[in-house]
């Protein structure tokens, strides 16, 4: 190291670049880094506490996964689409969705699909929408015209509606048919009577109801007019009464 004189008085040490780079080195790793601090800091106090990790925030399920807005028919299918908190619901559940247009000349409501349905993947197939389409021909509706929905969207082998389950259906297709607003509704079948007229088919069939100020008459289910084609001549007295003039 080399020693010089200052014409201010006394001695100053110098250093090499070398040793002026080491020491610039040890005082950054030692947390030196201004020149000069405003604050004398105690080097030697422990480093203050981490601030807790706060939980994560859990994430908004999607829209429409727990109630629908009601607004439109649109946003309802949506619902109908997305929801895992509908009526027969499960992982192992497969959907079927109502089809067709709205203001239909008539709305026809089934209860919870089955396999053929589910195969055509619509709430009526295979045999019975043959014979359902031979039915609506019959009263001059073409299919098109016609809205088709189930009370409950699931395919769900061996599983019956409960009580509960069947109550929450029937507000769903209440809500269902204010908004589809068909000309006439159809119920086919034991379980849409029960659900929207509370009683069996056997007492509700022959007259005529109203359901959200639309008319409703009750009939077989064209699964069962396959099974019993003898009530097929019933059935056809209850299309008559349902296409009947309401004045």
């Amino acid at each position: 190291m080399a020693r010089e004189e200052r014409d201010v008085g006394g001695e100053v040490d110098t250093i090499g670049f070398a040793e002026a780079r080491s020491a610039l080195a040890w005082w950054l790793e030692s947390g030196v880094d201004v020149a000069v601090q405003e604050e004398a800091r105690d080097w030697l106090a422990a480093p203050p506490p981490k601030a807790p990790r706060t939980a994560k925030a859990e994430p908004s399920p999607p829209p429409n996964l727990i109630a629908p807005s009601h607004e439109t028919l649109s946003e309802l299918q949506q619902w109908l689409a997305s929801s895992t908190q509908l009526p027969l619901a499960s992982a192992t559940a497969r959907r079927i969705l109502p089809q067709g247009p709205q203001d239909a000349a008539v709305m026809l409501l089934v209860d919870a699909p089955a396999l053929e349905d589910f195969g055509a993947g619509q709430p009526i197939g295979g045999d019975s929408w043959v014979l359902a389409t031979r039915m609506l021909a019959a009263i001059g509706i073409d299919t098109e015209q016609a809205y088709v929905a189930s009370l409950a969207c699931f395919h769900v082998p061996g599983k019956r509606m409960s009580p509960q389950e069947r109550e929450a259906c029937a507000d769903i297709a209440r809500k269902h048919i204010s908004l589809a607003k068909p000309k006439r509704l159809l119920l086919l079948g034991d379980g849409p009577a029960q659900a929207l007229l509370g009683k069996p088919l056997v007492q509700a069939r022959g007259h005529v109801h109203k359901i959200e100020a639309v008319r409703a008459v009750a009939t077989f289910h064209p699964r069962q007019l396959i099974k019993r084609p003898l009530d097929k001549s019933l059935a056809w007295r209850d299309l008559l009464l349902l296409m009947e003039d309401e004045s």
